[in-house]
């Protein structure tokens, strides 16, 4: 099993920003679009953000024009930048291939937007 580790959530004021960074194995990162996915409790995980290996983007509804996925393949990283954040934002942020695979769940970095 493989997982996937995220970092830079934190807790944040409407308005504001942050900076999610994921590390992902090689074998992953170099095969496979890769996605930032959101659950809030009670609710189904939702794909977010999506980058293909060529850097082509594709967003939610939701969040676009305030969030930006981007891929540094030196590194095998992807990062969400989140700005103008607000309190519907808040849920644990995963990263995972898209499709996602099971195996390739990590914990995810918690994400609250204070009102």
């Amino acid at each position: 099993q493989v997982q996937l580790g995220e970092s830079g959530g934190g807790l944040v004021q409407a308005g504001g920003s942050l900076r999610l960074s994921c590390a992902a194995p090689g074998s992953i990162f170099r095969l496979n679009p890769m996605g930032w996915y959101r659950q809030v409790p009670g609710k189904q995980r939702e794909l977010v953000a999506g980058i293909t290996s060529g850097g082509s983007t594709k967003y939610a509804d939701s969040v676009k024009g305030r969030f930006t996925i981007s891929r540094d393949n030196a590194k095998n990283m992807v990062y969400l930048q989140m700005n103008s954040l607000k309190p519907e934002d808040t849920a644990v942020y995963y990263c995972n291939a898209i499709p996602w695979v099971y195996d390739y769940w990590g914990k995810g970095t918690l994400v609250t937007v204070s009102s």
